[in-house]
């Protein structure tokens, strides 16, 4: 699978660049042939995990940095990287459970969400280093569908 186009951008860990990532992502995905909904569950997975990013990975501290890397490769598979080099995951299994949140004041659903709204989700971490999730949608199997 070759790399038709990507994207690469990093922004310090603060909240109000969360909408910022949002919209970066979704605006270079829009080249894929995909709905308004399709952009808007996108934007929403890259809202959960940066946040995961900044609230977990780096407890809210702002000086600290966030990577993306978006590609939409020759197969119209969008593939979104977000990486910290925060704090890191303990247990990813339990992290990935629905309602299970370090912080009581989160719902908890952020990976829950990115789940169901991605065909792959890949979490690789390591305490006292950081956190890389990797997403990926593929476009070219909603294209069959619609056409079936």
């Amino acid at each position: 699978m070759n790399v038709k186009n990507y994207v690469r951008f990093e922004f310090q860990s603060l909240p109000e660049n969360i909408s910022f990532a949002r919209s970066c992502v979704g605006a270079f995905a829009s080249q894929l042939d995909c709905t308004l909904d399709d952009i808007e569950e996108i934007k929403l997975v890259v809202s959960e995990a940066v946040s995961n990013s900044i609230i977990h990975g780096y407890e809210n501290n702002p000086h600290e940095k966030v990577v993306i890397v978006v590609s939409i490769m020759d197969d119209n598979t969008l593939e979104i990287i977000i990486e910290d080099y925060g704090k890191g995951i303990e247990d990813i299994e339990k992290a990935m459970e629905p309602t299970y949140s370090t912080d009581p004041s989160r719902m908890g659903l952020g990976f829950t969400f990115m789940k169901s709204f991605m065909d792959e989700v890949d979490v690789i971490s390591k305490p006292g280093k950081g956190t890389t999730v990797k997403l990926r949608r593929n476009f070219a199997a909603a294209d069959k569908e619609a056409y079936a």
